[in-house]
């Protein structure tokens, strides 16, 4: 019976959280600008460039992993095998709080090579990251910038820090590439030919 228990509490914390999340794609839907920006991208034959730091540079890998299973030419900034950014090219960074100096940077030389800029974010108007950009998608999330009034942790959230936008970042990166399967002409098959084998 208790065991029993365990399972529904663990389920109703998994639903809050899943629920907490979904609350981000009620107000602002940045799903359809980030689809334009790659298909419009691959369209002109251009390559993809992913970054971000800490746990949103970990969604952003996991979006480039997925990218390139799509059979795009899709890179993480950083990696020792990264071309060159030029002006076919798209930059897709996310700076959650509105900016960072190394997200800023890297934004910087993209736009002087004449790449295009995506700047995912929770504060569009007021980042730093989003003069850089050539086209913002708004995240509406709460972010470690914002989860606190003080020093004491804001509203009901169960996710600390910037947990929510990062988990935002999750789903809407799955919902992206459900939609680009559609957009390239994917099949189940292709994209599974090209998962690594050297596991």
């Amino acid at each position: 019976m208790e065991e029993e228990s365990t399972n529904d509490s663990i389920s109703v914390l998994a639903t809050k959280i899943c629920n907490q999340i979904n609350s981000v794609f009620t107000t602002t839907s940045p799903l359809q600008t980030t689809v334009d920006e790659i298909s419009s991208t691959a369209s002109r034959g251009g390559k993809l460039f992913v970054y971000g730091v800490g746990r949103e540079g970990l969604m952003m890998k996991a979006l480039c992993m997925r990218l390139a299973h799509l059979g795009l030419s899709a890179h993480c900034v950083g990696d020792m095998n990264t071309p060159p950014i030029s002006s076919n090219d798209l930059l897709i960074v996310s700076a959650g709080p509105g900016g960072f100096s190394t997200v800023d940077a890297i934004c910087g030389v993209a736009r002087a090579n004449g790449a295009r800029v995506l700047v995912l974010t929770a504060q569009p108007e007021s980042g730093s990251s989003v003069k850089y950009a050539s086209v913002v998608a708004h995240v509406a999330a709460q972010t470690m910038a914002d989860d606190s009034v003080d020093g004491e942790q804001r509203g009901a959230s169960l996710l600390p820090m910037g947990s929510v936008y990062e988990g935002a970042l999750f789903v809407l990166f799955e919902m992206v590439v459900f939609k680009l399967v559609s957009v390239l002409g994917q099949s189940p098959d292709e994209i599974r030919a090209r998962h690594t084998n050297l596991e």
